[in-house]
């Protein structure tokens, strides 16, 4: 748009000039020179004289012709000075005039999910550009609104589906308890319906974890070890590993920076990271740990192998409910909440969740977290 306004004045000075040097060179060129009439008179100084005349007529021709040239190559000269002119004052103009639009642009594009609360807020008088930074707001004011509803939903309805989950699990606990003992087609449905309720009961919390890390609140901070965090979910995970015979390499967790935010979620966020590892993984495979600081922020990268994977489908592992292969599909451990939690566990603390398939085959998922700031002088670690 700049560029086109830019243009647009240019044009606008170009015509205007053209014109001016065109009206200019006809008025220059259409004086009339008048001739002395001819005159027969006898006598050799009346004809020398008529002579004299004529001659200082074409003379008075060629200098007017010359100023003419003059005139019109001077007038070239200033329109293709003064042309250039128009162009550096025009593409001023232009971006001061679509200065606030920028602004705008720039504030729009910084809002995310995450900060929905921010507003533009553009001052100045009522024109154009402060009813679009206007409307801008009140879209940001209503899906702020959407977001808190659709949060606040899906909490309420985890918590009000675990009454009746409760409910049932201790019904069939009682059923189970009576004295006479039931049929084997009755306790085979009973541990199927278990299995049932605790994935249900597992998917819920998933629901609650990740509404809470997607509003974003953290009143519970705390410095923590990244790599405490990561060493008590390996242990929590001690069984699974050691049932699909996976090695576990850790000795990049010697070196862990601190990191600071919600214990509860990052403990949750941990877990999640390896639980994705060891489900997801192949019988004797490996699982590679390590954190690291590195620009300002803390990185834990979590490696596993198996097959290669495809690099355009890794992306979409992040969001709710997606899952990749088949054995995944077919998981009956996993909600597909596990990583969207890391996801939004990782912005909810203003990192940031990396996906990437290794080319030897297997997935790296990285993790990036930033530092706490520096504590001050005197203050108590």
């Amino acid at each position: 748009m700049r560029l086109r306004i830019t243009i647009l004045y240019a044009g606008l000075f170009l015509m205007s000039g053209i014109g001016l040097l065109l009206l200019t060179f006809l008025l220059s060129s259409g004086s009339a020179t008048s001739h002395a009439p001819d005159m027969d008179a006898p006598g050799s100084g009346l004809a020398v004289a008529q002579e004299r005349i004529h001659r200082l007529e074409s003379e008075l021709a060629g200098v007017h012709a010359l100023q003419s040239r003059q005139l019109l190559v001077g007038s070239l000269i200033a329109l293709v000075v003064m042309a250039a002119v128009s162009v550096v004052l025009g593409n001023a103009v232009a971006g001061r005039v679509l200065r606030p639009v920028r602004t705008i642009t720039a504030a729009t594009r910084r809002i995310s999910a995450e900060n929905l609360h921010e507003r533009l807020a553009v001052p100045g008088p009522a024109d154009e550009v402060k009813e679009l930074a206007d409307t801008i707001d009140g879209l940001l004011e209503r899906l702020e609104a959407s977001f808190a509803a659709q949060r606040r939903f899906v909490a309420n309805a985890s918590h009000e589906l675990r009454t009746p989950l409760t409910t049932m699990r201790a019904a069939l606990d009682v059923a189970m308890a009576k004295p006479r003992p039931a049929p084997p087609q009755t306790v085979a449905l009973a541990d199927r319906l278990r299995a049932e309720l605790d994935l249900v009961d597992r998917l819920l919390e998933g629901f609650l974890v990740l509404a809470r890390a997607e509003h974003g609140a953290l009143p519970d901070r705390a410095v923590v070890s990244l790599g405490d965090l990561v060493s008590g979910a390996l242990a929590a995970h001690a069984a699974g590993i050691a049932e699909k015979n996976l090695t576990v390499d850790d000795d990049g967790l010697r070196d862990t920076p601190p990191i600071q935010g919600s214990p509860t979620l990052l403990t949750r966020m941990a877990d999640n990271l390896i639980d994705n590892a060891v489900v997801h993984n192949q019988d004797g495979g490996w699982i590679r740990v390590a954190t690291r600081t590195e620009d300002g922020s803390a990185r834990l990268a979590v490696e596993t192998g198996g097959p290669v994977l495809d690099p355009r489908h890794i992306a979409r592992l992040g969001e709710p409910f997606r899952r990749l292969t088949a054995d995944r599909t077919g998981s009956q451990t996993g909600s597909g909440l596990g990583l969207s939690i890391v996801a939004a566990v990782a912005a909810a603390h203003g990192g940031r969740l990396e996906l990437h398939a290794r080319p030897e085959g297997g997935l790296r998922v990285t993790v990036s977290l930033p530092l706490p700031a520096a504590a001050p002088r005197g203050a108590a670690a």
